[in-house]
Order: structure tokens, then sequence, then C-alpha cells
């Protein structure tokens, strides 16, 4: 019997919610179409696509005639369709009737586009738990795809993974098909001829099965990849490669080979997603240090056995440990299954099938966790997590109320052991953190579908260690160039080095200037004492000397609410460091507000609870997570006029404020604040430095406000400010 292999082509296209449409758009231009007309042109060629359901629907409104096309290359048997959750949850993050419904939502699309019912399905992000089998099972499927590193984890070598295995749960079964690593890493990114003999290599008698499973989109989508994959035609060099070496080499669907081939064995796999996310799920300088350690292990793996097995058994985190890497995270997770509480309480009905269907569009799972770029670093993806969730929740609340309402719960909403205060009602939600400093860490703006709240908190991140490497390593460069001889000037020598430093890219020079820190989460009613010499650049950059201990420690909490009204208030007896000495003092914090409008009340009394005068500066920060950082229909008003600098990401101090209001006119929602007492007000960017598919990039994340007064109070003294909150949609 001569040798033979199989070869599955499983290509996974997906866009997240919320993204804009011109990428949408380009994607398809770059990758999605070029895709398929290579495989008209090339009928001999099979393959195994998956299209998440938010693509489907952009594809079905703005490019049906593709639909048409994909559905004959479905029915010529050429192309089979997987299913998988519908707008691409991490499947194990969510409850599990929504991940049957999820998968069952995208079969049923399937099978109505294209005709043709999946048997198998895409795991998002191949975030694994061994839970999910029956799961999957239960939803209709038969198969899935992981990587190589669930199976190395328990044992497989390289060699066993050419065919596919089954598991069970609970009595359910599920085939599991893996990606070996040197799949992803040939193809496309070495020459053609490589990929083949690899193939040729793994042959046997036996007519084992190699599967590639990776994004669609980097076959064109991905920057510089288009040109290299479609102009220079390496995919079409590769399609007629194995067309030249069909006697030994045959392309194949997973639902052809699964048909017709036995799995090979039993397995079970542990928690795992591939090794990339298990390293960036670490904390950042824990990451930082796995990632140092897995490059060399890599590099010296090919010459050294030990270093080989180390790295086999080398393992990160998990994905669920983003859930405590970014509280902000958490937040948004909790919300969903906040809401999902909400939806399984309502009625069967049209009301309940678009509540559900909004909650579903909130688990995409792009936000719920971060790696080389992207992520939850996204402010317009965090958005449309949120704007779909308040959605849902407002219909699910529209079955409990009617007209004008207010309720509050105290619950344990993050799950961290204590209780947070949720404060509702027709207008607005407002989610208060005693533990965390009394902060508000939620605010959501009913009428707008906004969460005001959605701000992430400056961290450090393992790429920053590149970012400031290659920045060191330019400017070293250029310091070589400048002092050397013309002779050594004139071979251009030191150009042609900095030119190599190209593959990490800087969308504006000086970011490695911009690697602040937060020592706190960026919430509201944060309090603040400072010196009276801290200047606002140091405040921004938060490398300054808090005085009091209030920014993220408990305070206590009385509520008293009626049916239309609440009040509520925060407490802190705790210490301000003046001059050496620590001093006694207590910070109370009164909201109010009332059903039927989006206003906010809040009065601040400071008390002198010591023996001796008191002498700082008191302010208290708010964050706003408006988006349009430099936009020209975002800005600020102070004092009933625009400053000179208004966009939302300007820098500076105001004297002298009575009012001040940030405006946003895509979101058309406007916040105004007004306080009784003129203060000194700090306005500055929260901004983070992420990579991305384009390279280095700022981000706003949200505009910081700081009222500040100086205060001196003698022994038993007090001092209070008022300041009213008002949201406003705008026409």
């Amino acid at each position: 019997m001569s040798k033979k292999i199989y070869l599955a082509l499983v290509l996974h296209n997906h866009q997240p919610l919320g993204n804009f449409g011109d990428v949408y758009k380009a994607n398809f231009d770059s990758c999605y179409e070029p895709l398929i007309g290579l495989l008209e042109k090339h009928p001999q060629i099979q393959t195994t696509l998956h299209y998440t359901g938010s693509l489907l629907d952009w594809l079905t409104a703005n490019r049906p005639e593709f639909i048409e096309r994909v559905r004959v290359l479905v029915e010529r048997k050429q192309v089979e369709i997987l299913s998988g959750g519908y707008y691409e949850p991490i499947l194990a993050s969510i409850p599990d009737d929504d991940k049957i419904g999820q998968i069952q939502k995208l079969t049923n699309t399937v099978e109505k586009l294209f005709g043709y019912k999946p048997q198998g399905m895409w795991l998002a992000e191949r975030v694994w738990e061994p839970t999910l089998v029956k799961n999957i099972a239960d939803a209709g499927m038969r198969y899935t795809i992981v990587d190589d590193t669930h199976f190395k984890q328990v044992g497989f070598e390289e060699e066993d993974l050419y065919g596919y295995f089954i598991s069970e749960e609970q009595g359910r079964t599920l085939n599991i098909f893996a990606t070996p690593y040197m799949m992803r890493y040939l193809i496309p990114w070495k020459p053609v001829a490589k990929t083949i003999e690899f193939l040729r290599e793994r042959a046997s008698e036996d007519a084992p099965l190699a599967v590639l499973g990776d994004d669609g989109e980097k076959f064109g989508g991905w920057p510089g990849t288009f040109d290299y994959i479609y102009g220079e035609g390496w995919l079409e060099t590769f399609f007629q490669q194995i067309e030249q070496n069909s006697e030994w080499l045959q392309t194949t669907t997973l639902a052809d080979y699964y048909a017709s081939h036995a799995p090979k064995s039993r397995v079970y796999l542990p928690t795992a997603s591939y090794s990339e996310m298990l390293g960036w799920a670490l904390p950042g300088k824990l990451a930082v240090r796995y990632m140092q350690l897995e490059r060399d292990l890599k590099e010296e793996a090919e010459t050294n056995l030990m270093a080989a097995d180390l790295l086999r058994f080398m393992r990160g985190s998990i994905w669920r440990n983003f859930l405590v890497k970014y509280p902000e995270i958490n937040n948004q997770h909790k919300k969903m299954f906040y809401v999902h509480q909400k939806i399984a309480a309502m009625p069967a009905g049209t009301d309940h099938d678009v509540a559900q269907d909004d909650l579903w569009k909130g688990q995409c799972n792009e936000t719920y966790w971060h790696g080389v770029f992207g992520g939850v670093y996204l402010p317009h993806l965090r958005t449309s997590i949120y704007e779909v969730l308040i959605r849902a929740e407002k219909l699910a609340d529209r079955v409990r109320h009617s007209g004008a309402w207010l309720e509050t719960h105290e619950t344990d909403f993050d799950y961290d052991g204590k209780n947070e205060l949720l404060v509702e009602s027709d207008s607005q939600n407002l989610y208060f953190d005693p533990a965390d400093g009394g902060s508000l860490f939620e605010w959501d703006f009913r009428a707008r579908d906004y969460n005001l709240l959605n701000v992430l908190t400056r961290r450090h991140e393992a790429y920053h260690e590149t970012l400031v490497d290659v920045v060191a390593r330019q400017e070293q460069l250029v310091e070589e160039a400048r002092t050397a001889s013309p002779q050594t000037q004139a071979t251009g020598e030191t150009e042609k080095i900095i030119a190599l430093e190209e593959a990490v890219n800087f969308k504006e020079s000086g970011l490695e200037k911009l690697l602040y820190y937060d020592w706190y989460r960026r919430a509201s009613f944060l309090d603040h004492f400072v010196q009276p010499s801290t200047e606002l650049d140091a405040f921004y950059r938060c490398d300054y000397s808090e005085q009091g201990d209030f920014v993220n420690q408990a305070y206590t909490y009385e509520m008293q609410s009626t049916p239309d009204a609440l009040s509520l208030s925060l407490v802190r007896d705790g210490h301000v460091m003046e001059a050496g000495t620590l001093k006694s003092v207590r910070v109370e914090k009164t909201f109010e507000l009332a059903a039927g409008v989006a206003d906010l009340n809040v009065t601040y009394v400071v008390t002198n609870t010591g023996d001796t005068p008191l002498n700082t500066v008191f302010g208290f920060e708010t964050n706003y997570g408006l988006n349009s950082g430099h936009s020209d229909d975002s800005f600020y008003i102070i004092n009933g006029q625009a400053p000179v600098d208004a966009f939302l990401n300007s820098r500076a101090e105001t004297k002298a404020v009575r009012a001040v209001s940030l405006e946003n006119g895509w979101f058309k929602l406007r916040v105004s604040l007004n306080f009784d007492q003129p203060a000194t007000l700090w306005r500055f960017p929260v901004e983070t430095v992420q990579n991305s598919e384009g390279g280095f990039e700022r981000v706003y994340q949200s505009s910081c406000l700081l009222p500040h007064w100086n205060l001196n109070l003698e022994p038993g003294q007090t001092w209070q400010v008022g300041t009213k909150f008002v949201l406003e949609g705008l026409d």
C-alpha cells in the first residue's frame, strides 16, 4: 500500500460585535472574497470554513451574492461549514443554556443560508474545559478542534496528533481534532515547498490527517499578508502543489474524514488554550518572564533535549485568570451574568427572544481577554458590549416595572466575597463598591444604553518591555551613526541595522514616554487628599504622593430608599498625612437620586476629627469613558463656554469652576456637573499604550476630572460641597 496523507484546511473567519464597517469591508476585499475566488478556480481543493454569526449578518446584509457563491461550493461538497457560538463567545465563560442556544442558532443559520447542517463547530480561542464535552454534544455537535497544546499537556507527542480522538463527559461523547503547531508555523509563513516536504514526511500507509485550524484573516487580512498571499501567489501556488501531488496528498473536509475514519483513541483534555493565550493570562511582570523563558527554550530546543522537555511541560495560566487580571473584564462578565439572570425570569415571547439575542451579542469574546493587541483595550468594542447588555436589561426590567421606578440591591455582584450596592431605576444604573473607596464603578445612562464608566485602568503589559527595548536600541543605533566615521556613515550600515527594527511599528513617536501605570482602579467618586504643592502633570502621571487612605479603602454605608427616591451615604474614618503627622479625618459622601430622571446629587462632608488643625487639598475624581477623545463633535464646556483646547483628551487646569460638561456628539449624550462652591478643576485623558495589528498606539480610555479645594480645618470643623450631575440625551 502506498503512503498517503489527508490535509484539512480549516479557516475561521470572524469579526467582533461593534467592529467598524470599513474593517468588515477591508477584510472581505482582502481575504474572504479572494479565498472563495481561488476555491472556485481550484475545484479539487476542499476546505472547512467557519463564519461567525456577526460576520454572516454583515455578509447577508452587504454581500448577499457572496453567500450564494459559498452555497454553490457547499452543494458540490468542496466546502464544509462549521457551527459554533453565534457571536463567538468564550464558551466556557457563559451559562450552559446560552452555550447550547448560541451553537444551535448558528447551526440553524448555516443550514438556512447554505443548505447544510453542520456536524462540527469552531471553539473560540480554543479555550477548552473538560465539561464542554457534554455542552457541545447536547447542542448537536459531533466534533470540534483544539490546539496541540491541549494534547501535549496530557502526554501526546506531535506525531500522535494526525487524526482525531474521542472524549466523554457524563456519558456524552465528542470527537476532537488537533492542530499541530508546525501546521500553523508553516502555513502560510514558509515557502510552499517546505509545507509540501513536511506533509510528505508524515504520509504513511495509514493515511493520517494533518489539520490546519487557523484564522482566515491570516490569509490576506493581516497587515502585509494580502500582497504575499495573493499578489505574490503563495496560496495559489500551494493549491497547485497539492493538485500536482494528488497521488499521495489529498485535501478533505473534517466531515468527510470523520465519516470514513475511526477515532485514534480516547482522550481527556485539561483546561487549556493555545500556548500564547496561557501566557497572556498571567499577571504582567510574570507574563514577561514566562514569554522570555518560552522564547529562550524554543531557540535552544532544536539542539537541547532538556530544553525541549522543559518547553513541553511549561504552561501559563488559564483564560479565567483574565477575570482576576482585569477587574474591568470581570465587571463586564458579571454584568452579562446578571442580565442573563434577569432574562431567565422573563416569560416566553418576542421580548424574551430579542433580549436573549442581545445578551448573546454581549458574550462576544473579543473584550473578555487581552493578548498582544486589541481585546479589552478597545473602547468601541467594550461600548458595543455594554450597549447590547443594557438594552437587554431594559427589556427584562419592563416585565417587572412600568413608568418611573427605582430599586436597590445589596449583593456580591463581582463574586469577591464582599457586597456591592446596585441602584437601578428607569433612567440610570449606579453600581457602588463600598470596599474599594466607596467608588462608583458602573454608571449606565439607560436612555442611550451607555455605560459612562466603561473605563480601563493603565497597567503594565508584557509588550511594553518590547516597546522600551526597541526604542532604546534605536536610540543607541542613532548615536552610533552620529559618532561613526565618515566612511562608516557613507556605507549606510547603521541605517540598515535600524531598518531591521521596522518589524516593530509605532503609530507615533514618544509612546515609551506615555507608559504611566495607575495604582488604583479608574472608577468615580474616588477621594483624594494631596499636598498643596502637587501639580496637574504629576497627578496625570499617577506619580504623586497621596496623603490620605481613602482612594481604595473600605467605606461603611447606610441606605434609605423608597420606590421613588434613594439616599445613600458612604463614610470612612481615615487619616491624612500632613507634614509628617498622621491626622484623623472623616469623609462622608451622600448620593441622592429619584425615579424618572437621570440626575444625581452628591454632597461631600469632610470633618477634621483630630485634635490639631488640618491644612490639605481635597478633591474627588470622576472618569467618563466617552470614546471620542479628539473629535470635533465631542468637547468640554466650562463655565458656559468652550476652553481654548476643548477636546475630551485635553489636559489643563482651570480655576473658579462652577460648571463643567462633557459632550459626545456620536452617542448624543452630555454629562454636566455643577458645584455649589467654585473649584480648581484638573482635566486630563486616561490613555493606554497598546500593541495593535498596525503597531504600537495610544488609545483614549476616558476623561478624568478632579475638582479640588484647599481645606483649612480646625479640630472638629467640617467643610462640605454639593455637586449636581445631570445626564442628557441630545437630539
